[in-house]
């Protein structure tokens, strides 16, 4: 699992909308006795105000860690993930317009577009900044705050296209790596630019179709099977499997539901693609469990993923995540990691939490059904 070490040591130390097919509105669950639970919903309310509390009076950035401008976005996500907007005049509102406008100022971006060099997360940080700002395009508290979220997310979308279209070899094609440059791909990045690229274009940019088919591609050359064409389609032999961190190699946790989450963000499902179906499948005997390396991280997309999923996958999944998260929950309302997480510090590990908390909610766009 070198890819989650290496995510957090970029992170933390900076040196090592998708819609249904039937309908786009976002909506409730009926006959799930899950979907109202009052006391969860006052729980997620003390988390966000732990998040607020690491907000730096000076500048708005809300971190404990170091990386900035990449934990800032993740605590903007998280907070725009239970209904919060910067401009909503209440003190979680104040708090994400300083927040976005700490991402905003000058000097995060370089000229090309690139958020990862200045806050050391390299790709990893510029796909997470990256979607947060296009989840966040038209929310906005003025005119002027929008055109620059607008102006930055596109510089952002298209260094994500250019880098793509960087020679691979065939395997690795479609996909993405530490650096704009690079001339392989993995995972774990990759599915933070393609989330970033399906927003985007649910957003209203303009989006090739073919850079988001390229990077379904190589999702699916990261599925644990041999692969053969049925119908002129891509069909896994071992139905039942997960996406390995780079194709070749073997499912994990993280890597699966990361790709289960990312297939389905760009319209891929299980009543037609045998990835999704499969990788559900396989999460269901490989769910979340605390001993698990990287649990926050993995979690985070288990719990989206098998939200999209729906039906007995996603009752039985936001059952598992919502047990857990509230068993280790602390009473500050924040969440602690272990091993590498506990080094990426409480915004991190409680941002994740909250995002994986958040189905229940279908606020951002990219996680509606």
């Amino acid at each position: 699992m070198k890819f989650i070490c290496l995510f957090l040591c970029l992170v933390v130390s900076g040196t090592c909308q998708v819609f249904s097919q039937e309908d786009d509105s976002p909506k409730k669950e009926t006959g799930n006795p899950f979907q109202t639970n009052p006391d969860l919903d006052q729980k997620i309310k003390q988390s966000i105000q732990f998040l607020i509390s690491k907000q730096r009076e000076k500048d708005g950035a809300i971190t404990d860690r170091g990386n900035d401008t990449t934990m800032t976005a993740l605590a903007i996500m998280a907070m725009a993930a239970v209904g919060n907007q910067p401009i909503h005049p209440n003190k979680e509102g104040v708090a994400m317009k300083k927040a976005l406008d700490f991402v905003l100022q000058d000097g995060k971006q370089d000229d090309h577009g690139y958020f990862g060099n200045r806050d050391g997360g390299r790709m990893y940080g510029h796909g997470i900044i990256t979607l947060m700002l296009s989840e966040m395009l038209g929310m906005g508290v003025d005119e002027t705050q929008d055109k620059l979220l607008r102006k930055k997310c596109k510089m952002a979308i298209d260094l994500i296209l250019r880098s793509q279209k960087v020679p691979k070899s065939p395997s690795h094609q479609g996909g993405w790596r530490y650096s704009p440059d690079a001339r392989d791909a993995d995972l774990s990045v990759t599915v933070w630019q393609l989330m970033s690229l399906r927003s985007a274009k649910n957003a209203g940019l303009d989006i090739p179709d073919q850079a988001i088919s390229d990077a379904v591609k190589y999702l699916e050359r990261s599925y644990h099977s041999r692969i053969v064409k049925k119908d002129g389609k891509n069909v896994p032999v071992k139905e039942k499997s997960g996406f390995a961190y780079q194709p070749g190699g073997h499912p994990e946790y993280t890597t699966t539901a990361a790709g289960l989450l990312a297939m389905q963000v760009c319209g891929e499902y299980a009543s037609d693609s045998p990835f999704v179906k499969g990788a559900a499948d396989w999460l269901k005997d490989n769910g979340p469990n605390t001993g698990r390396k990287f649990f926050y991280y993995g979690t985070y997309y288990y719990a989206q993923g098998m939200y999209q999923r729906g039906g007995e996958h996603a009752k039985e999944a936001r059952q598992k995540v919502e047990k857990i998260m509230l068993g280790i929950r602390r009473p500050d309302g924040s969440w602690h990691g272990h091993g590498s997480e506990g080094s990426a510090g409480q915004v991190y590990s409680t941002s994740m939490a909250i995002l994986a908390l958040a189905v229940k909610y279908h606020y951002l766009p990219i996680y509606q059904r």
